[in-house]
Formats: C-alpha cells, structure tokens, sequence
C-alpha cells in the first residue's frame, strides 16, 4: 500500500518511514488499575494510599481484605519474574512510590476469558497507581535507572516455611519483553 504524502521526502528516508499505532492496552480479566492523588505543596507532597474498613480497601474495584502489607526495593534494573500465587488464593495491590517500573501481566488462569493475555505497565512515582492482580495471573517487573519502591498490599501473609509464590523464568515469556521501547 502506498501513502500520499503532502510533504515530499528523499526516497532514502520515504522508503524506511513507518507509522505508530497507538491500540488499546490489552485487557485481563479481574485486573483494574486506580490512579492515586498526590497533593503538591511548596514543602512536600501527601498522598492517601488506602481507606480501609471491614471489607478492605474502601472505593475500589473488587475486594481486597489486606492481610499483609510489605515494601520492596529494587535495584536499578532489577528484574524479579514471573510469579504465580496458585496454591492458595493471594491477591495483590501494587503502587510504586518511588522510581519507576516496568510490570508485565500474563493470564495464565486455564479458565479465564482472557487467557494468554498480556499487558505492560509502568508503574511510578511521579503519578502513583495502584494495580490489582488477580491469583493466577502472572506478575513480574524491571526496574528504571534509578531503581524503584514498590508498596503493596496482599489478602494472603507469606508463609516462609511454604511460599505461595510459583515460579516461571525471567524469559519464560520472551526476553524481548523486558526490552525498552526505542521507538
């Protein structure tokens, strides 16, 4: 297919010339993002993270009952891939409040109507979002340049003698997908 264009190039550079496109981000079933508000002042910043009451989180998507919350610190260029809660029900709320990450999601559950899907997200602190992940979806991340900190919240405590955490290799799902967009 040729494109018209109205601005004529050397035929070097019309020939290489490709376009963007720009689809929708991929959706997985049971996974919901909500972006947090961070108030700025001329000395600081404060951001609620949660409400919570008998039921969870208040004001979100789904339920979340937290039973524990824990704090992650990665290292620059840190990948720590893929995990898999399958043993028992453990699902997770993820916020970066530092740094920046890139997070990738596979639906690997057998049943799910959006099995195989994958969807990439970076997660930062510059604008905090939280992201839930279902049990059974694949979860992993790298870190930016200046490293990251992830806050998340779980519905499930680890247990150290018996860890609910299935493993599948960093590339399982390619290498490529840890690449950065050069584009």
């Amino acid at each position: 297919m040729t494109i018209q264009y109205k601005i004529e190039l050397a035929p070097i550079y019309s020939e290489s010339l490709t376009f963007e496109s720009y689809p929708a981000a991929p959706q997985i079933d049971g996974v919901w993002t909500h972006v947090l508000k961070k108030n700025r002042s001329e000395n600081g910043a404060f951001m609620e993270y949660a409400r919570l009451d008998n039921e969870g989180f208040q004001n979100l998507p789904g339920h979340l009952q937290p039973r524990q919350i824990s704090v992650s610190w990665a290292a620059p260029g840190r990948i720590n891939a893929f995990h898999i809660h399958v043993k028992e029900e453990q699902n997770e709320i993820w916020c970066v409040i530092q740094g920046q990450l890139m997070v990738w999601l596979i639906d690997c559950r057998q049943h799910s109507p959006t099995l195989g899907a994958r969807r990439k997200l970076v997660l930062s602190g510059e604008q905090p979002t939280m992201v839930y992940i279902p049990s059974g979806v694949a979860h992993g991340y790298q870190a930016a340049e200046q490293g990251a900190t992830l806050l998340y919240s779980m519905d499930a405590q680890f247990n150290i003698a018996d860890p609910n955490e299935g493993r599948l290799d960093w590339d399982y799902f390619g290498e490529n997908v840890w690449e950065l967009d050069k584009g």
